[in-house]
This record gives C-alpha cells, structure tokens and sequence, in this order.
C-alpha cells in the first residue's frame, strides 16, 4: 500500500511504524474470510483491509478521529486472526491499537460511553476493586433486563456476566513454592486480575502441576495487572504503567534468585507480556528490561511442552472422556501456539476434538463483550454451537475470558486446559467435572468421583 507521510509525520516513532505497517498490505483480502465481524455483517469497512484504509486517512491527514472510524475500528475484537491469515505479514495488532491511541486522544465519546469504559479502567484491573464490584452487581443483576430497555446495553451486558456467587480465594502473593523432590525450575506465575477473582482454580492447579514437576512458583511482590484491558482502549498511559511496575517486579525475582520462565495463564495477558519490549522500546529506563522480560514470558501450556515430563504415565482418571479445545484467539493468533494445548491433551490420555470454525472468536475480547454486546452475542451462539456440534464431554480453553463467556452458553462443562492436566496428573477434579459421567450405558461412571 502506497503512503504519503511528511518526514515530520515520520519523525514520531509511532507514525513511522505505522507506516511500515500500512506499506506491507497489498490489498489481497485474504483477512476478510477470517475477520468475524466481516463474516457477520458483510461490510468492507468492519474487515481489517477496510480498517486499514481508514486508519491511513486518519494517521496521514493527522485527522482527529469521526463517528464513522471511532465506529468501525471499535467493533475491531482485536482477534487477531487477520494476521494468522495475511500473507504479506502485517502487523495489524500494532497499527489498530496506534489507533486507538489517536481516537482516545482526538475523539469525545458519548457520556454513557465515556463512564463505562472509565468504570472498567478503574475496576477490572484491581481484584479488590473487582470482587467488591462483582458483589454490588449480584444484587442490582435483576436490573439488567429493565437496563437493556432503556438502551443501556452495555450497563446491561455487564450485569448478565455477574456470577451468582464468587468462589473462595485461591492463592495469593507475595509467596512461594516449593518443588516436589530436585528443582528443575523456577518461575514467576502471574497472578492476574480478573482470573485471581472469578476463577481462581486455575492458578492453584498450575501451582500444583508445576510444583509437582519440580518447578519452584514464585507470586511476585508488587505484580498487577499487565496492561491488556487499558491498553485495548487506547489509555496508551496507563497501560505502559501497568506494564513498568510489573517489568520492575519481575526484574528483582530475576536479578535475586533468578528465573527461568513468566507462566502466564491467561492468554490474552501472555499476548501483552509477550508484547512489553515493543510497547516499551522508546522508554530509556525501561526498554531493556521490557525486551527481557518479554523473552521469559510464556504460556503454561507452552512451558509445560518444552518441559522434561512424563505425562503418558497419567491416563487412567482421563480414559473415556472427549475434550473440545476452544483455542483462544489470543492463544492460537496472538501466541502462535495451536499444537501444545492438544499434544499435552492428548499425552494424558484425553480424546481431543477440535471445533469447527475454530479460527473465529467466541465474542469475549476482554471488554468488547461489554462494549459491542449485540455482535459478542451473536459471536458466542455461533461458536456455543460450534462446541455443542463435537459431542464432547468438556471444554477446555486458555484463556479467562472465553470460560467465563461460553459457560453460560452451553450445557457442556467448560475448564482451563491447566484444570484438566492437573486432574489428569494427580490433582483435585475441577468443579465443573464432578457431575460429568463417561462410558456405556452398562458401565458409567462419573469423572469426578476418580
């Protein structure tokens, strides 16, 4: 794609990367069969080649943001499935949060948008702050029907994802933990934000398969959120200051006793943790350590593939029983990491299914679900008929956001990969496998009783 940029233009590092971005796209629109917001509404400008265009006449006359391109870029999932798909390499993640930078800074949102996105700036990424807004939410959940009416879909949508109850708290940090027999490892688990608070079994399962391995888990001191859910929404700021008090948390674990990996799971952090040394590449202070950083960062299912085990010794509490791997957009798109989930799967003994039309997004996207309710919607009844259509017993994903999206849209019980791994391995059963029975009429029995 040809630009025309002023060399002032080019002078500011973001606009100079932009415009290497926008030179590498020629236009193909291999990315529109794989856009979900394309597939839905069948508009040029809600596919990633029609975004492209309109970021490049915004960024080259240094426009401020319209209706009509704030509209657009915001029903942008961020999915990441146009880059899986591009054959020219470009780098869409880059350029579409660039402009979200730029619509933050030149363009004034509606009221009612304004203080939802400000709400969620200052509650999802503090757990305290989340767990106290999840109890206020139970009560005023009733509400969201009357809220939808009214037009305040997104009040609306918010309150539907409220769970009935909050479960007990897992482990919490500063802390460490110790490895079973010889260490092979050591690590920094990040805790999270709203995973730490709706799901907490997670991370305890990672504790325990990983500690079990011989890896020593560390809960860093002074760790936060990473950054994606600002970041996402343009607060460029706040993002990068999420992501320097973690880089400066996670450099002292790294300078003191040292660390071999970040095991994150959460892959749409992993997607931003992995991304702290391009964020971060101007900042003086903090460019090198970010690079650092960005290099330990892994997904748990990436780290526990590279990892010296045996999982094939574990295959008898798995026998029977179908998994349908939901691959998170960030994981398979973001990461690149498709095959690891399934071969460790697969290793402990489970039947893995994959979904059809697993390259489109659920609909979670962090906040999008919250902020585009009427096509996350649509998104999550595709693909809960999608996973209904495998026949499987449980679903397995890495991420937070589409376990807490789908579980409430089908019967099949949904876990976290790390869940079931851990179960396979010796751990507790997760919650959600206890009712779920395997085998033939004549010799049933139920999976969380083993």
């Amino acid at each position: 794609m040809q630009t025309s940029f002023t060399l002032a233009q080019l002078a500011d590092p973001g606009i100079a990367e932009a415009d290497k971005i926008l030179r590498a796209c020629v236009h193909c629109g291999f990315c529109t069969a794989t856009c979900p917001t394309y597939v839905l509404l069948g508009d040029e400008l809600d596919s990633p080649r029609g975004r492209i265009y309109l970021i490049k006449e915004m960024l080259e006359h240094d426009r401020p943001a319209t209706v009509e391109v704030v509209k657009h870029i915001d029903r942008c999932l961020s999915c990441l499935a146009c880059m899986t798909t591009c054959p020219s390499g470009v780098h869409y993640m880059h350029l579409v949060d660039h402009a979200r930078v730029h619509i933050e800074a030149t363009y004034r949102r509606p009221l009612p948008d304004r203080l939802m996105r400000a709400l969620l700036a200052t509650v999802l990424p503090y757990p305290a702050r989340f767990r106290a807004a999840l109890r206020a939410g139970a009560i005023g959940r009733v509400f969201a029907p009357l809220f939808g009416a009214i037009g305040l879909k997104s009040l609306a949508a918010m309150l539907r994802l409220v769970p009935a109850r909050l479960p007990p708290r897992g482990a919490q940090g500063p802390r460490v933990f110790s490895p079973q027999g010889v260490r092979k490892a050591r690590v920094v688990l990040l805790q999270g934000c709203a995973q730490q608070v709706l799901r907490p079994s997670i991370n305890d399962a990672a504790i325990r398969l990983l500690t079990r391995l011989g890896v020593e888990v560390v809960l860093a001191q002074d760790e936060g959120c990473c950054g994606s859910l600002v970041h996402h929404m343009g607060r460029e700021e706040e993002a990068l200051t999420q992501a320097r008090a973690n880089i400066a948390a996670w450099t002292r674990e790294a300078d003191g006793a040292g660390l071999d990996a970040i095991v994150i799971t959460a892959s749409g952090c992993g997607t931003t943790v992995k991304d702290y040394g391009f964020m971060l590449r101007g900042d003086p202070e903090f460019a090198e350590q970010a690079m650092r950083i960005s290099r330990l960062a892994t997904d748990i299912a990436e780290f526990l593939a590279g990892f010296d085990a045996d999982f094939t010794a574990f295959r008898t509490r798995s026998d029977g029983l179908t998994v349908a791997y939901q691959s998170a957009c960030s994981l398979q798109h973001g990461q690149k990491i498709t095959r690891q989930p399934k071969d460790l799967l697969a290793k402990c003994g489970f039947a893995v299914r994959d979904v059809p039309e697993g390259h489109l997004c659920c609909g979670s996207a962090g906040t999008y679900n919250i902020l585009q309710p009427e096509i996350a919607a649509k998104l999550r009844e595709r693909k809960a008929n999608n996973l209904e259509r495998t026949g499987a017993n449980v679903i397995a994903t890495g991420n937070i956001g589409c376990l807490t999206r789908l579980q409430a849209a089908t019967a099949i019980p949904i876990v976290h990969t790390i869940e079931l791994l851990d179960w396979a391995c010796g751990g507790p059963a997760p919650d959600a496998l206890k009712s779920v029975q395997v085998g033939t009429d004549r010799a049933r029995r139920t999976v969380g009783a083993t």
